[in-house]
């Protein structure tokens, strides 16, 4: 059996129990007062890798009968980071348990959000990897 590749580790039902389904209702509730206010679906996805990172996004999908164009998405990079039911600091540390090929996460970043559709925009997480530091004899 050959070694896992980041397409395997970061399949959607693992980033899915990393970033689950219900947290943008949980968002919308503590943000908005009522989750079903929220304007759309948040889920996080992989994206690819480079030698010296890996990259995801957080996609936001347009709920039935909402408009995502409307709602503002543009200042949600400085929410995410701040907001503790998205909590993107626990994300990368989840992300950082399944790095294979004695990488780590080193730090990430957010980008900014791209609107890839009226229904669906997305907002790149940016993770830098660094070889994993060699545990202390115990």
């Amino acid at each position: 059996m050959g070694t896992p590749s980041y397409e395997t580790i970061f399949a959607q039902r693992v980033l899915d129990e990393i970033f689950p389904s219900n947290r943008a209702d949980l968002f919308f509730a503590a943000l908005l007062g009522d989750a079903s206010e929220g304007a759309y679906d948040i889920n996080l996805a992989y994206a690819g890798k480079t030698h010296d990172r890996v990259d995801f996004e957080f996609q936001l999908k347009q709920r039935p009968g909402k408009c995502l164009a409307c709602h503002l998405t543009y200042g949600l990079p400085e929410v995410f980071l701040r907001h503790p039911v998205i909590d993107v600091a626990g994300v990368v540390r989840q992300i950082d348990s399944r790095m294979i090929d004695g990488q780590q996460c080193a730090e990430w970043t957010l980008g900014r959000i791209r609107e890839v559709s009226r229904a669906m925009h997305v907002l790149p997480l940016t993770v830098k990897l660094t070889p994993a530091k060699p545990l202390a004899p115990g």
